[in-house]
């Protein structure tokens, strides 16, 4: 069974940058996975962010974050990394990674990524900008 755990997160200024880890911590295999990143904000519904196919690097970003934000994985530590540049008050929130396996049939059909096509969900980290 597959178990994420996350790491990074804070508090950050307007135009700063916070690198966030999605690590699995049971040795189970990510390889035929899809890592998503979802963020909520007080009071709103949670949103995607990116996601990353393990076995090939294929990427997907949200176009609120295009730009700005990196996902990568690092195969030999069963990692995601997902890096937040010239970070904005309205990317505060509470950031979650989780597994899928085909959100790509959600991304062309409905125009961004939805998060009923994941599971196995982390604790979640937090994300403030401000100044």
């Amino acid at each position: 069974q597959v178990h994420l755990v996350q790491s990074g997160g804070g508090l950050v200024q307007p135009g700063g940058s916070l690198r966030l880890s999605c690590a699995e911590a049971t040795g189970s295999s990510l390889d035929y996975y899809v890592i998503g990143w979802f963020r909520q904000a007080p009071g709103k519904e949670r949103e995607e962010v990116s996601c990353i196919k393990i076995s090939d690097g294929r990427t997907y970003y949200a176009n609120s974050v295009k730009g700005r934000v990196t996902i990568s994985r690092d195969n030999a530590k069963n990692t995601v990394y997902l890096e937040l540049n010239n970070l904005k008050p309205e990317d505060t929130g509470l950031y979650y990674c989780a597994t899928g396996v085909d959100p790509w049939s959600s991304i062309q059909a409905l125009g961004y990524m939805w998060d009923g096509d994941f599971g196995n969900w982390a604790q979640g980290t937090q994300v403030t900008v401000s100044s």
